[in-house]
């Protein structure tokens, strides 16, 4: 079933700001999860730029995190965690080590230098500001979520509409909340074809994203490929959640399976030069019964929920004010019956 929000929020522990710049057409979000939690992260895409990935293998140290960042600018958008640190150490939030303190932030970025915004910044990127700005918006009320043309989505585009930022959340049989969210600049597209229907339409719910279904038909020139224009940098960047308790290897495979949810929305994915990541945070609010049974459905319904959230972050953007800029969906398509 859907939960009240349909938002990661829905998640107990999880707390969302988001920054953005509509003159540099960019923008950072920022995931705040309270302790404990478990994550992990899985990158399938074949030219990533993230901060942090490494320490969320597995065999490693620390478990879990303090914040995830989702962020445009490509390398020079790496500068948010920076500034989501600081945040957060004003906070006293983070790893302790004797008198110190260590937010554990990790971040995966978009590529949305060719959007039509300013990138004129000088000798000092905007976006350890807009880090600041985003975690400081989480700290303040992280629990709404607007969705589109916001935070790390605003400059997102994709190979037909404009991309964006999406979110969705459900609740499995066993009673664990799942959710998910996902700035959406993916090098191919969202939709089938020319049309309007999304790729994630059989796993719509409540018409959240114009509830128009599949097409009766997908004619063969819809499975053609279809992407940006020489197909530049593009990436698509997730944060999944549960209130489940999870191990880091549980979380690992939360992510592996969610992961499978950008597959299902978006064609192509994991390209050559995309830096498509997903991260998992499990919240340790609820117990799992013994057994595979509970994992394998908390993992289907992430990989739902991203899908879902990937048609949302599209159906709810707005075009860029500049000359020459992708359309949105509803300009595009109106509203739909």
């Amino acid at each position: 079933m859907t939960t009240p929000g349909n938002v990661i929020t829905d998640v107990a522990g999880i707390r969302i700001g988001n920054a953005e710049d509509m003159r540099l057409a960019s923008g950072v979000t920022a995931i705040l999860a309270a302790q404990p939690n478990v994550a992990s992260g899985i990158v399938r895409g074949g030219a990533p730029g993230t901060t942090g990935v490494s320490l969320l293998a597995p065999e490693m140290t620390v478990q879990g995190v303090d914040a995830v960042v989702l962020s445009g600018g490509s390398a020079y958008g790496l500068d948010a965690a920076g500034g989501v640190m600081a945040a957060l150490r004003d906070q006293r939030i983070g790893f302790s080590v004797g008198a110190a303190v260590v937010p554990i932030v990790v971040q995966a970025i978009t590529f949305d230098l060719l959007n039509g915004g300013d990138k004129g910044w000088g000798k000092r990127s905007p976006y350890w500001d807009l880090g600041f700005a985003a975690a400081e918006a989480a700290l303040l009320d992280g629990s709404r979520v607007q969705l589109g043309t916001v935070g790390g989505g605003t400059g997102a585009t994709t190979a037909t509409c404009k991309g964006g930022l999406g979110s969705a959340s459900a609740v499995t049989s066993g009673g664990f909340t799942v959710g998910a969210i996902v700035v959406v600049n993916a090098v191919g597209s969202a939709t089938v074809g020319d049309g309007p229907h999304f790729w994630a339409a059989p796993v719509e719910r409540d018409a959240e994203f114009g509830g128009l279904g599949f097409p009766a038909h997908v004619p063969p020139s819809a499975l053609a490929l279809r992407i940006k224009g020489g197909g530049p940098p593009s990436t698509t960047i997730a944060c999944v959640a549960t209130d489940a308790v999870l191990t880091k290897a549980e979380a690992k495979r939360l992510a592996i399976m969610a992961d499978d949810g950008l597959a299902r929305a978006i064609r192509p994915a994991h390209a050559p030069m995309d830096g498509d990541t997903v991260f998992a945070v499990a919240t340790q609010h609820k117990a799992m019964r013994p057994g595979a049974h509970d994992l394998t459905e908390i993992g289907l319904t992430a990989a739902d929920c991203l899908a879902r959230a990937i048609a949302r972050g599209v159906y709810e953007a707005t075009s860029l004010p500049f000359a020459g800029t992708l359309p949105s969906w509803r300009d595009r398509f109106g509203q739909q019956p």
